[in-house]
């Protein structure tokens, strides 16, 4: 099947709001040749070309001036093998799609973040994690990919063929190659047994190692003007074990802080600043203690429904307290209305070459602000602040960072950029991201 063509006045945005672009074609290509065929059109028409999934990134990552590929038509189940786990599908598959599909085989991806909304292909691209310090990204469940390459030609990438393109790939930013398909390394279906509790700041952040350590997946949320958190525990179970789902006076709360009743005081926060304050220790007073039971992947994915912009820096693990401590004296001390809470989380290091977790455990915080509400002198002092704990930020997150000081925090940054030129050296899969955080390609600047 060939590509499907927009109109050239196409306005694309991000989920945020704060990206946008306008790309002079937009395709829907239904297979790898269609993908191949349309980098092939780009390049002889002098023209940069960039996938996109969801949207969901906050950065410009994703961003077409040129030619913009919308891969929601690349989104079959090629191959499920139960014996082994391995399964194959396409690259713009969305993993509220693929959650269900793995189920119905009796698997599970090994581990997820807290959103379901992005592709596959965007997920891995980008960095996306979940929780839990003997869990990895999304990325390192791949075991094998399928990429058209800057010159439209196509390739296979795994441990054992292409190993080089592999290890960089598997977090590749979109700079490398577009992936078309993904095989996976799945596990078991397996159940969580969730246990939400409130905690006061002091204590959580003194008992980060302990809290770690103990459960098999830890976060915790924190309201800045509160003095309370919102910590998240979960327990891996077989997947036979029988279930108690989140019921409906939960679902009501969670509705009240995150939903059209959240929604609503943002709104009310953002014409009289001087009632964030209250309303945070209102949303953080209405996080109540509670537990349930259900299939791993209905536990991991929350609904948000109320728009926002958002960083977040990975920095080693053992600075997370001490990190979070300077945070919160420089929200008491500098009088900035924050509504929305800071996303505190754990993963194991990995050997990718662009993962944030790359060579260490890392502490993730995530710093977010209602949509409408000022943003930058916040985000700024965050930056700061995790930087200097050689914070690294997500890919597909808020941030000012270049290649120069990027650099640095990556033991393999000049190895990725190395193989980006020679695999693109005219920029033909570049935008301006990509320009920013690893430099120009040679001939395409």
């Amino acid at each position: 099947m060939s590509s499907s063509e927009h109109a050239t006045d196409t306005v694309w945005r991000n989920w945020a709001g704060n990206e946008v672009a306008r790309p002079r074609r937009v395709l829907r290509p239904a297979s790898t040749e269609s993908v191949a065929a349309a980098v092939k059109d780009a390049v002889r028409d002098g023209l940069r070309v960039k996938a996109v999934g969801s949207g969901h990134s906050f950065s410009g990552v994703a961003v077409a001036p040129d030619v913009q590929l919308r891969l929601d038509l690349l989104d079959a189940v090629d191959a499920v093998d139960p014996e082994t786990g391995l399964v194959t599908v396409g690259a713009g598959m969305p993993l509220w799609k693929l959650n269900p599909l793995l189920a119905s085989h009796g698997l599970a991806l090994e581990n997820m973040g807290d959103i379901d909304r992005q592709t596959v292909s965007g997920a891995i691209s980008t960095g996306t994690h979940g929780s839990g310090v003997r869990f990895g990204g999304i990325a390192t469940q791949v075991r094998a990919l399928e990429l058209v390459l800057a010159d439209g030609s196509v390739t296979a990438c795994s441990p054992t063929e292409r190993p080089e393109l592999f290890a960089a790939a598997r977090v590749g930013l979109g700079a490398l190659g577009i992936i078309t398909k993904v095989t996976l390394q799945t596990v078991p279906l397996y159940a969580l047994h969730a246990r939400d509790a409130s905690m006061p700041v002091a204590e959580t952040l003194g008992r980060i190692d302990e809290l770690v350590e103990e459960n098999d997946h830890f976060e915790f949320f924190w309201f800045p003007h509160s003095e309370t958190t919102l910590t998240r525990r979960f327990r891996r179970l077989p997947g036979d074990t029988p279930l108690s789902p989140i019921g409906a006076f939960s679902r009501r709360l969670d509705e009240a802080v995150s939903g059209p009743g959240f929604e609503a005081l943002n709104r009310l926060g953002t014409r009289v600043p001087r009632l964030v304050p209250p309303i945070t220790r209102f949303a953080a007073r209405a996080m109540s203690s509670r537990s349930w039971t259900d299939h791993a992947y209905r536990i991991f994915a929350s609904v948000r429904d109320v728009r926002f912009h958002e960083g977040e820096f990975a920095i080693p693990r053992a600075h997370a307290a001490e990190a979070l401590r300077e945070l919160r004296t420089w929200v008491d001390t500098h009088g900035e209305p924050v509504s929305f809470p800071l996303e505190v989380r754990f993963t194991a290091a990995d050997d990718i070459w662009l993962s944030t977790a790359q060579g260490r455990e890392s502490c993730y915080i995530a710093f977010h602000q209602y949509h409408r509400m000022p943003y930058r002198r916040y985000f700024d002092a965050c930056q700061k602040i995790l930087g200097s704990y050689g914070g690294r930020p997500h890919w597909g997150k808020m941030h000012d960072l270049g290649a120069d000081e990027l650099r640095p925090r990556y033991e393999r940054f000049d190895d990725f950029v190395a193989l980006r030129d020679s695999l693109d050296p005219t920029g033909v899969l570049s935008n301006p991201y990509l320009d920013r955080v690893l430099g120009a390609p040679p001939a395409g600047g």
